[in-house]
């Protein structure tokens, strides 16, 4: 195990366009990672950001992988282990942000005349009680992002949008209300991805994926109590279809490993023999934007 320091990123690749949280993070995340005059490059979509990645047209990456509300990023986790079956160098973590997300009403209409509310999926849920109790009536639309939904409301007085405040401000958009997430304490957990060999040891978090070796009874628990027997804390475990037939799954896991390097390994070395496939995106610190709120 190694835990070299890579060099900055000259671009990092982010969900844009720009005002979105995403966009705030890769500001954030480029500072951490020694790069604060990184070029950010838009991409339409979570996909499209770690094709750009996988390509080359970048040095690295941001991504949401997990909200405090909405759980699990699908698509990010998808990604991130397709990217692990593939031929391409591999990618890996190598820091990892949680933002504090507030997000405001954006329009050029009164509440009253408001008939449509544009946003990501993901906003939309966050914010789904108070659209209830708000704007009952309206109509929800989805876009690839909360600043795509503030620039596709510009010039409308029926069109809301669920955005940041820099995205309003951006677009020129008054703000009708803020905050309106449904949780005080909503949060967004971003990924700064790069290519090449995972950098595993004895960092704070370390972010493993596996399918196992059949649907077999136990199977699951076996794989599992090779983390407790060591007593290597989960912080997280999620689940995803495999899409290769139905009752078969990905398992998504984030141990807490710092000061663990050697058990870690020991760890990685028990659970390969029980898996299918075993991914490791690294070791890596995490920075809580949560705390200075």
């Amino acid at each position: 195990m190694t835990e070299a320091v890579p060099l900055p990123p000259s671009s990092i690749a982010y969900l844009g366009p720009v005002g979105t949280y995403g966009e705030q993070a890769s500001r954030r995340l480029a500072f951490l990672a020694a790069a604060p005059e990184a070029q950010l490059l838009p991409q339409i979509s979570i996909r499209n950001v770690v094709l750009a990645l996988l390509a080359g047209r970048c040095g690295a990456a941001v991504v949401p992988v997990e909200n405090s509300v909405e759980g699990g990023v699908s698509t990010c986790l998808d990604v991130l282990w397709e990217s692990s079956l593939g031929q391409q160098e591999p990618l890996w973590i190598e820091r990892s942000l949680i933002l504090p997300i507030r997000h405001a009403l954006l329009s050029e209409g009164e509440l009253a005349d408001i008939s449509e509310v544009l946003s990501h999926p993901q906003a939309l849920g966050q914010c789904s009680l108070w659209l209830q109790e708000h704007l009952p009536a309206a109509l929800q639309l989805s876009t690839s992002s909360t600043a795509e939904a503030a620039r596709l409301v510009k010039g409308s007085r029926f069109r809301a949008a669920i955005a940041s405040v820099p995205a309003g401000r951006e677009h020129g958009l008054p703000l009708r209300a803020y905050p309106i997430n449904d949780q005080p304490g909503n949060c967004t957990r971003f990924l700064l991805l790069r290519r090449g060999a995972p950098l595993l040891g004895s960092a704070a978090c370390t972010s493993l994926a596996f399918s196992l070796r059949g649907n077999q009874p136990g199977g699951l628990v076996q794989a599992l109590q090779v983390f407790a027997s060591r007593q290597l804390n989960m912080s997280r475990i999620e689940s995803r279809p495999s899409k290769r037939e139905l009752g078969e799954y990905v398992f998504f896991v984030d141990l807490e490993t710092a000061g663990q390097g050697p058990l870690l390994a020991e760890a990685l070395a028990a659970l390969a023999p029980l898996c299918e496939h075993l991914a490791c995106f690294g070791s890596y610190p995490i920075t809580d934007d949560t705390v200075e709120l």
